[in-house]
């Protein structure tokens, strides 16, 4: 068993089985495969090698990937979390995600939750938005704390609430009572239930005209959320976000739900470890991460890595702005002094010291880029290289992705790459990234011909000016189904046309006429469409074919020669050496007409 990581290359390969990394080139070109040493292959292609030598190769997986890396680094998490017992575990707010269907209420519910006197407190208070928070409230005497995660607008993000659910304990679908189950209601339920991730039901709109609670209880129980008012052990509650009702009722639902299946327990007294919720760069103070801590203390100066980002932790402040010294688990902070922004969903971990946070973080980047450039090559064997070389089919769309945040830029690179296209273009996404679009951007635009797309964010004064003198194309987009459809419609476009054959004209053979000059003509009745010089032709009798991929040699009515004879005209045609034609055969004319594309 030869184990390789994502992106490896042949010459990776060829240090594993002891070889020269040109033997494999070569063994690769006579199965059909043209590749460097260096270049980063696919997992399909080391199959296809290993099959050949005789090796039996496994690729390993981005987890297997970054755990073996850092056991480099004697850190060894899962180790960690197996030998934490009783005595050290302490209890921890439960994480909660909010999903639903669009237009259903999610925003307004974590407003009326961020605004409402939940803690005994003001009203208010929230004054930033940093991707999640925390809100208290009194359960059963007693003062708990719940972290929410505020998702992205666009809740169509699929990556996006995946990712949530991720780091999720608990996820309240919200559904409105005047609209019921909607397509977004069944992802999001699905998303939650393949994550194990326990569900409250928040029934809202319950005020306005039209509302029915009870269907949308008896909708759900087609999906396995059962009430328990119907016998089952999922707890809805009706509310109404605009008018704050029900709210407090929602938020013990959901302690209800988290002590009652839940281990809400984690090790406080050890170095931090938790994900990347939502990341940006501030024109002020640099990289800003928002993360949440799952298990350990993170603590102003700690060493960390997130990702391919590390630093020191230079500032914390909580979604107050108020400055934070130390966050425990569950708590959502927004740090400072990472060295570029993490993607959202990216783990994050204290090091020792700062040398070790930089080394992880620049092999997770090296086998991050060579796992790109192995997605991004596209496998093509050498006679249809060379066949499509010839037929000029080579085409792809080259892409820059600049964003606002980390998440929704790369919600919009995986929503793109599963564009559906056939293999005659491909595309690719050269560079993506957080905040304005740059000089350089437009820079790497100009060398490979891409398009820039930049998502809630605009080009710099320099970057602008370049782009109107390089005639470089920058789109503007605020919402994600804009870029998809622009995106897919110019892939389309670049596609080569397809044609169809389609009958243009039959004539029926009335009379033969025998020319020692032009062979055999065929005095002809034309009986459906038009008959047109050059036309390809066949020739059918008792209606099997006995000829084809012919042509209208000549055309002629009476001892005129014409380009085309329309239908119950009479005409002469010759097709060229052929003369096996006999009274009664039909003669078929056909045309290559384009095919629309779906």
């Amino acid at each position: 068993m030869i184990r390789l990581r994502r992106g490896a290359s042949l010459s990776d390969f060829a240090d594993k089985i002891n070889t020269s990394a040109s033997n494999l080139v070569t063994v690769l070109f006579h199965l059909g495969e043209m590749a460097t040493a260096t270049e980063s292959l696919d997992e399909a292609t080391f199959e296809v090698l290993g099959d050949e030598l005789g090796y039996k190769i496994q690729v390993v997986s981005p987890e297997d990937e970054d755990r073996e890396l850092l056991e480099g680094f004697d850190i060894d998490i899962e180790a960690e979390l197996e030998e934490e017992g009783d005595d050290v575990l302490k209890p921890r707010p439960p994480v909660v995600t909010v999903m639903g269907h669009v237009d259903h209420g999610k925003t307004r519910l974590l407003d009326a939750i961020r605004k409402a006197n939940v803690g005994g407190g003001e009203a208010g208070g929230i004054t930033q938005h940093i991707g999640a928070y925390q809100v208290h409230t009194e359960h059963e005497g007693i003062d708990r704390a719940l972290t929410f995660i505020d998702t992205p607008g666009h809740e169509a993000f699929t990556a996006m609430r995946a990712r949530g659910a991720q780091v999720t304990d608990i996820a309240i679908l919200v559904v409105a009572a005047d609209d019921g189950i909607m397509p977004q209601t069944i992802e999001a339920l699905n998303h939650a239930q393949s994550a194990n991730v326990p569900i409250v039901v928040a029934v809202n709109k319950i005020d306005k005209e039209g509302a029915n609670p009870d269907k949308v209880r008896q909708q759900l129980t087609e999906f396995g959320l059962i009430a328990e008012e119907y016998g089952g052990d999922v707890l809805f509650v009706d509310v109404s976000a605009k008018n704050n009702v029900g709210i407090t009722e929602l938020l013990d639902a959901v302690l209800l739900t988290a002590d009652a299946g839940l281990d809400m327990r984690a090790n406080p007294d050890k170095d931090a470890r938790g994900v990347a919720i939502e990341a940006r760069l501030d024109k002020g103070r640099g990289a800003v991460a928002t993360v949440l801590i799952q298990s350990g203390t993170l603590r102003v100066g700690d060493a960390i890595v997130a990702g391919t980002a590390y630093g020191r932790v230079r500032a914390m402040s909580d979604e107050n702005g108020d400055p934070v010294l130390e966050a425990l688990p569950s708590r959502p902070v927004q740090v400072q002094g990472l060295s570029t922004v993490p993607r959202a969903g990216d783990t994050f971990l204290v090091t020792s010291e700062d040398r070790t946070a930089r080394q992880i973080a620049e092999k997770r980047e090296a086998a991050e880029r060579n796992a790109l450039l192995a997605k991004a090559r596209k496998r093509i064997s050498l006679e249809e290289f060379t066949k499509a070389l010839e037929d000029g089919k080579v085409e792809s769309l080259n892409l820059i992705i600049k964003g606002d945040v980390s998440g929704a830029v790369e919600a919009l690179e995986e929503s793109l790459m599963k564009i559906e296209v056939d293999d005659s273009v491909q595309l690719r996404i050269l560079h993506r990234g957080v905040g304005a679009i740059t000089e350089s951007d437009v820079d790497l635009a100009t060398i490979d011909n891409a398009i820039v797309i930049g998502f809630n964010v605009r080009p710099d004064v320099k970057a602008r000016e370049r782009a109107a003198r390089e005639g470089i194309d920058i789109r503007f987009y605020n919402v994600i189904y804009n870029a998809l459809d622009d995106i897919e419609a110019s892939l389309k476009g670049m596609l080569k046309p397809e044609y169809e054959e389609k009958q243009s004209g039959v004539a029926e053979i009335r009379e033969v006429f025998r020319s020692s000059k032009f062979g055999n003509i065929a005095g002809v009745v034309v009986r459906s469409g038009v008959i047109t010089r050059n036309a390809k032709a066949r020739v059918i009798r008792e209606g099997v074919v006995i000829a084809d991929g012919l042509a209208i040699d000549s055309l002629r009515r009476f001892k005129d020669d014409v380009t085309e004879v329309k239908v119950d005209f009479e005409a002469g045609i010759g097709l060229g050496k052929y003369n096996d034609i006999q009274i009664g055969d039909e003669i078929e004319t056909t045309e290559m007409v384009e095919k629309a594309r779906d």
